[in-house]
């Protein structure tokens, strides 16, 4: 990587969606006068009377939650999409187009416990909920008119999340999404033009030059993605070309545990808060196609820049234009990396 070029302004491309991302290191230098977020400060406990995601608790459709031990999944009570919806089309000179959108909406508890996030939960936890995810995955995926399925977590305030019981959700619906869309585009060019994964030949590159590697074990790699648009963002991929979540060994289930309780704990250490983010897994559609170009991995979104109080606003240029950076993805990666592994409340 040329020092000279880290230092200026410049572009990179991401060949996962086909789009560019202005890189300005020299703005992260501006004086802020702009809009301060407050500190999360206050702490959860363990039961909530109160939360609807609580075991033993009611929820808004008068469910009563079971005093559950581990994950818990159910329906969710507001759901964005039914498995019953009508089919309607509209088209009027393929210019006013739209289409009626079938599918199922679920909330997966991490936890019984309220304060219990992914990084301060225990590795053998987290597989746990890892099994869960795969179980989805291959359940709703066996429906017939389920195409994809979204698994992702909005964490923290920052991020709208309603509820700070630590929970994901997972989206099963009819039609691929316009982001998993666009890296099928991506991945199925590359691996015809090339006859490799994208993905694959990537993680070569990452593990061969390291400077935007955040953490590793023996199955899985987390980076700042060399095209990262977020601050901190960052990507956690397989070593072994796996197209989805079920194809996980028991040994790289555990292995995906660890590096996900890695990656969040250094996140909170970074700036000594529960840190928010969205994250979400990509993988092969569930459409009955064999698509061996899809590599499956999870994407983390975090808001924040310059502290805990200052995130990245996606507004102006960013809408208008493109997205821009303010921090190469290389500052992000070793500021990371420099991070310990064992989460801020639990440190000596």
């Amino acid at each position: 990587m040329s020092e000279k070029l880290l230092q200026v302004t410049h572009r990179r491309y991401n060949p996962l969606t086909g789009e560019w991302v202005l890189v300005a290191p020299g703005r992260i230098k501006r004086p802020w006068q702009g809009k301060v977020e407050t500190v999360p400060g206050r702490s959860l406990p363990v039961y909530d009377p109160d939360c609807y995601l609580c075991p033993g608790n009611v929820r808004a459709s008068n469910e009563r939650n079971p005093k559950y031990l581990h994950t818990f999944v159910f329906d969710n009570d507001f759901s964005s999409l039914s498995h019953n919806t009508p089919n309607v089309v509209i088209n009027q000179m393929d210019i006013m187009r739209a289409e009626s959108e079938k599918g199922i909406c679920r909330v997966i508890c991490f936890s019984p416990r309220h304060n219990l996030t992914l990084a301060e939960m225990d590795p053998e936890e987290i597989s746990g909920v890892v099994d869960v995810w795969k179980k989805e995955y291959s359940g709703l995926g066996s429906l017939e008119d389920i195409n994809y399925i979204q698994i992702f977590e909005n964490k923290g305030e920052l991020m709208g999340c309603s509820n700070p019981h630590p929970h994901c959700q997972l989206w099963a619906e009819s039609s691929v999404p316009v982001e998993p869309q666009k890296e099928t585009l991506r991945l199925t060019s590359y691996i015809r033009e090339h006859g490799s994964c994208l993905l694959c030949d990537y993680i070569d590159l990452e593990m061969k030059e390291g400077i935007r590697v955040v953490a590793a074990n023996e199955s899985f790699i987390a980076v700042v993605p060399y095209w990262a648009t977020w601050p901190f963002e960052t990507m956690v991929l397989p070593k072994r070309h796996l197209r989805d979540i079920t194809g996980m060994t028991d040994e790289e289930t555990r292995a995906f545990a660890g590096i996900l309780k890695n990656l969040t704990a250094r996140y909170d250490n970074l700036f000594n808060i529960p840190f928010p983010y969205s994250s979400g897994i990509h993988q092969s559609p569930t459409d009955g196609e064999e698509h061996p170009e899809w590599h499956f991995h999870m994407h983390f979104y975090p808001p924040l820049l310059r502290s805990a109080t200052v995130r990245k606003f996606m507004v102006g240029y960013e809408m208008l234009a493109n997205p821009q950076r303010d921090i190469t993805a290389e500052d992000a990666s070793a500021r990371l990396r420099a991070l310990p592994s064992v989460h801020y409340k639990h440190a000596k």
